[in-house]
């Protein structure tokens, strides 16, 4: 697949339909939130109509893309506290009319608040604010709960299984942001990887952002996608990546010969395909 391991630079709706038919098996996105995020190559002021229209375009090129039973790992937050859009429940309300199979949510418990200002009817219950404290990760799979893989290939542990099958994660979100407003922390991509893939499968994120889904998917043997707009985010996803590579060699080094064929499928070069 030409597309594999590969940091591609363009819109994201020109880049997936060039994508084979069948040919993702986990897609992990937070797409822009719509709430005046400061990012270097979107508008993240629309319409909100013209947004939900936007993203369901993008969502139906996620179905086509993925293999039977790939899943959808999609993260999302709660928009506003006043003036509050239920973008969650309007993006499964999308998902489910296409088609995808609703698994559960996860609800990522981030708690970042030093300081509240939002208080609303303070101490009166006249008119008091919930000031989100979450987000979620929305789990859908296509047309098949069950994804198809060689059990050898599953490199989950039992101590992570039964860690990561609560919904309840607490992850505090990511300090190191590289120039975006709102990066992934690892630990998240990490946790969805090893739960919804088998080694050596390929993980699609069309809003890469600084490439914590690539980076994560190649330290843990597997395949990457990696779309965004922002040719300067895909610069820094190229410097990491380069950055896991040689840390992968470093390990390599110091490991017996007879452990380092789960190298093998780490060597495939990595660019770029400007648009």
């Amino acid at each position: 697949m030409q597309y594999q391991n590969k940091v591609i630079n363009g819109d994201v709706l020109e880049v997936m339909k060039k994508l084979p038919d069948n040919s993702i098996h986990l897609a992990i996105t937070s797409p822009p939130y719509n709430v005046g995020k400061d990012y270097d190559s979107h508008n993240d002021q629309m319409n909100y109509e013209d947004y939900l229209d936007w993203l369901n375009k993008v969502w139906t090129e996620t179905k086509r893309v993925l293999v039977p039973g790939g899943r959808f790992c999609l993260n999302i937050a709660p928009t506003g506290i006043k003036e509050f859009l239920p973008v969650h429940h309007d993006f499964t309300t999308q998902l489910r009319k296409l088609g995808m199979l609703f698994r559960t949510e996860i609800v990522w418990y981030k708690q970042t608040m030093l300081k509240r200002t939002a208080w609303g009817s303070f101490k009166s219950p006249s008119n008091p604010h919930i000031v989100p404290s979450w987000e979620y990760v929305l789990i859908f799979s296509k047309g098949q709960n069950k994804l198809d893989g060689n059990p050898e290939d599953a490199d989950i542990t039992k101590e992570e299984f039964m860690k990561f099958s609560d919904g309840m994660w607490y992850i505090p979100p990511e300090r190191q942001r590289n120039g975006h407003p709102a990066p992934f922390p690892e630990d998240l991509i990490y946790r969805l990887i090893k739960f919804y893939s088998f080694k050596g499968n390929t993980v699609l994120d069309m809003f890469g952002g600084t490439g914590t889904v690539a980076a994560v998917a190649r330290k843990n043997d597997r395949n990457f996608v990696h779309i965004d707009l922002s040719k300067e985010y895909c610069k820094v996803t190229e410097k990491r990546l380069n950055s896991a590579k040689e840390k992968l060699s470093q390990v390599k080094l110091s490991l017996p010969i007879a452990e380092n064929n789960i190298f093998k499928k780490m060597g495939e070069p990595i660019g770029a395909i400007h648009r």
